[in-house]
């Protein structure tokens, strides 16, 4: 199953590592340098130009490596839609 991150964003859900809220979450630093170090390797996707509420990490299986969505949707919302898809 397919999960609809924003705009036209949509990931496998199988490659899904986890949904983090950006907010709570960029409040680490080893958060803070884990998206450094993927937007320095260009491994991030802005799906949106509006302000940012979540992230999700996925892993990619073709390049082996993990791939970095920014979403404007909440976290609670795409768990939800998560959920609904993979029942």
């Amino acid at each position: 199953m397919y999960l609809h991150i924003g705009n036209d964003y949509m990931i496998n859900s199988r490659n899904i590592v986890g949904i983090f809220d950006i907010e709570n979450s960029s409040t680490s630093a080893l958060t803070r340098d884990f998206l450094a170090a993927a937007e320095k390797n260009k491994r991030v996707t802005y799906c949106t130009y509006e302000l940012p509420k979540s992230f999700v990490v996925c892993f990619d299986d073709k390049t082996l490596e993990e791939r970095v969505y920014i979403s404007q949707l909440s976290c609670a919302t795409l768990l939800k839609r998560y959920k609904a898809d993979n029942l």
